[in-house]
């Protein structure tokens, strides 16, 4: 993503995210995944926030806000598939999820 583009798109200049914005993104990611009802997709979302973060980690500033951005973009997403998630829960809890057996 050019500069040009992250300005045009997001009216702001290309500048590196502090720390405390990057784990504050992660932190979200990670608390909007708690709300999905099914574990498969819960954990899905919460795999692919850990594993983007670790990809991401060492990255020069520019890669670094580019991929900040795209990740502010999907806290969005998984927002919204949340909010629609929500509206068709399953009626049964995932094996996954079950404790104990009723025998």
């Amino acid at each position: 993503m050019t500069t040009f583009f992250m300005e045009s798109r997001f009216g702001m200049a290309a500048s590196a995210p502090s720390s405390a914005e990057v784990r504050s993104l992660f932190r979200s990611l990670l608390r909007e995944a708690r709300k999905y009802e099914d574990y498969n997709i819960r954990e899905y979302v919460k795999r692919r926030a850990k594993q983007g973060f670790h990809l991401h980690k060492s990255d020069n500033p520019e890669v670094a806000t580019s991929a900040f951005l795209e990740g502010k973009e999907m806290l969005n997403v998984a927002k919204r598939q949340a909010t629609v998630y929500s509206l068709y829960a399953p009626k049964i809890k995932s094996i996954m999820e079950v404790t104990s057996l009723d025998s």
